[in-house]
This record gives structure tokens, C-alpha cells and sequence, in this order.
């Protein structure tokens, strides 16, 4: 196998760095901060997405992402976790991987390394998608009206995750918590889905956090 060149695709910290939703805190539409909230969003800016391909029925593969993230390889439309790492299921041979913001030079090059020479895939998507979690007792109801997918919690559990239609497009929906859901967005649809939110949240009482 050829050499791969792994490099930092990270400004440094003197560039200013904007989320996709950097220009999309908009409190006189829903009354930001708002106590008792049902429902409340936030972006999750800045993390590392990494799309990781490979043979996930061989042990070879599954044990080498084991060894480098700590993280069981997850089976069909689920979520894997430890800590603020996290290994999504997204096809056969296909998982997102997320890290913290930064981490993701060192997790491709830890990956790389417990792989060796298999045959894999590795590449940083950071850039062009990002995660807005929902949380608070309403999420569900917010959810219910945007999508078709079942998300009642016999077909839902903590741990799943799904690419579905949701507001006329498509997006994942991770459910984290028993409360808390996360979307994973499009960064060119970003604004459309945050607006949407908060007008499918406003009746439910929405708190807007940075």
C-alpha cells in the first residue's frame, strides 16, 4: 500500500472560525432563554466528523477501531459513545465518527495506525456538516411533526440513530439521552432546518443556547 499523507485541515487559532450556524441566534423570533422551556437547541460547533469505510464483518477491521477509539463497531441504525466520542453506524461498510474539536488529526492518525495496511477509507468531513441537539421534554413532540419516522420510544431507544426525511429534506436523528436528541445537518441546509426548528419548538416554549 502506497503512502497516505494525513495533514492538519484545522485553521490555526488565529482564524476566525465560524460554525454554520454562526449567524442563526435569532432571540426576538422565540424569546431566547425562556425558563420552563419544553424544548431547547443548540449547536454543537466545531467538532471533528470523520467518515471511516471498511469490512465491518471482518474482526481484523472491527478490533484495529477498538483498539484506536475505545468504541465497539456498531451495528445497524445505532450510536456508539465514550465520553464526547462518538461512532455512528451510517451503511454496511460506513461509520461517522466524531470527536472534539481538534481531535481529529490525532483520531485519523490513531485509526490509520491500528489499521495498517487493510483496505479502508478515511476522510474529514468536518467542514460541511454539523450537529444541533434538542433537549427537554417536548423534543418528541417537535420531532413528531417533522418527520414520518417513528420516534415513539418502543421503536426509538437511547442508542439509535437513522437517516430519514425530516422537513421536506434529509438529515440523521440520533436519539443520546432520554431526553435529548441530536440532528446531524448539511451544512448548505443549516439554516433551513434551524429555522424550521424553531417555529415547530415555539409553541412547546424554546430556550436557545450558544
Amino acid at each position: 500500500m502506497s503512502a497516505i499523507n494525513v495533514y492538519q485541515q484545522r485553521p490555526g487559532n488565529d482564524a476566525k472560525a465560524e460554525s454554520p450556524l454562526h449567524h442563526a441566534d435569532l432571540p426576538s423570533l422565540v424569546g431566547k432563554g425562556r425558563q420552563n422551556a419544553g424544548v431547547t437547541l443548540r449547536e454543537k460547533k466545531f467538532l471533528g466528523h470523520l467518515t471511516l469505510r471498511g469490512d465491518g464483518h471482518d474482526p481484523a477491521f472491527a478490533g484495529a477501531v477498538h483498539k484506536a477509539l475505545g468504541l465497539e463497531l456498531p451495528v445497524a441504525l445505532t450510536v456508539v459513545a465514550n465520553g464526547d466520542t462518538s461512532l455512528q453506524w451510517l451503511g454496511p461498510d460506513e461509520w461517522l465518527l466524531i470527536v472534539p474539536g481538534g481531535e481529529e488529526l490525532a483520531a485519523e492518525q490513531t485509526l490509520r495506525e491500528a489499521l495498517g495496511e487493510q483496505h479502508v477509507q478515511i476522510v474529514n468531513v468536518s467542514g460541511g456538516q454539523t450537529v444541533i441537539e434538542l433537549s427537554g421534554p417536548k423534543v418528541r413532540e417537535v420531532l413528531m411533526k417533522s418527520t414520518s419516522y417513528d420516534v415513539h420510544p418502543n421503536n426509538f431507544p437511547v442508542g439509535k440513530a437513522v437517516g430519514t426525511v425530516f422537513a421536506k429534506s434529509q438529515l440523521l436523528i440520533r436519539r443520546t439521552g432520554e431526553d435529548t436528541w441530536e440532528l446531524l445537518v448539511r451544512r448548505s441546509f443549516s439554516d433551513y432546518w434551524w429555522m424550521w426548528l424553531q417555529d415547530a419548538s415555539a409553541e412547546y416554549g424554546l430556550s436557545i443556547q450558544p
